[in-house]
């Protein structure tokens, strides 16, 4: 395995992505020492380790599991995943590596659940702009020049999704007929690419 996260290493410096993905399906999504290498080249500026680690944090499940031990509504569980993935995108920056990255990402899930049910329970209604992560992306994403560059530079399989929901305002089932993919593929296709978006515009100090 040592010599496989080496060459995995070496991919992602050289912003290999057919070499690395191609590392990468050997390896279950849940590895731990594969998370780490990930993010700590993330952390280090690497696009294509940001890419690589919001994709195997997505596939995983463990967002969903970590919500899941809060939350019962699945809906809500999707929210709370979708801003997590921006969080994460968006503080990557700031992991050092001094823990596990399951461990930095359960914080941040947390930290979501928590502002979860504070919107959930506010007795008045809230501010326009305290709402999620991902609801405030969507709206830069649709009004903001500087993050419609951003959405430009991704790859396809994320700007068409992300383009048609945030741009066009489509639903996710008409967006899913228009593309020929499945519902879910879209849900997460949009969520991860409002997470590369959110990764391309991240203050290098980060945060969580």
């Amino acid at each position: 395995m040592l010599d496989e996260l080496k060459e995995l290493g070496q991919a992602v410096s050289r912003e290999d992505a057919t070499v690395a993905r191609a590392l990468l399906r050997d390896c279950p999504a849940t590895a731990e020492d594969v998370l780490q290498q990930l993010a700590l080249q993330a952390a280090a500026g690497s696009d294509l380790a940001t890419e690589l680690l919001i994709e195997r944090l997505d596939d995983s499940g463990v967002l969903r599991r970590f919500a899941r031990g809060a939350l019962l509504d699945e809906a809500a569980i999707e929210d709370v995943c979708q801003d997590s993935l921006m969080s994460i995108a968006s503080a990557i920056g700031s992991f050092q590596g001094s823990s596990k990255v399951t461990t930095w990402v359960h914080r941040i899930v947390r930290n979501r659940v928590v502002d979860h049910l504070r919107r959930q329970r506010a007795t008045s209604p809230l501010p326009a702009d305290d709402c999620g992560p991902a609801q405030r992306m969507s709206s830069m994403i649709a009004t903001r020049a500087t993050v419609r560059a951003a959405l430009a530079g991704l790859p396809d399989l994320y700007r068409e999704p992300v383009t048609l929901r945030d741009i066009e305002g489509l639903p996710y089932a008409e967006i899913a007929e228009r593309l020929e993919r499945s519902l879910g593929t879209v849900k997460s296709q949009v969520a991860r690419g409002r997470a590369l978006v959110a990764a391309a515009l991240r203050d290098p100090a980060g945060g969580s």
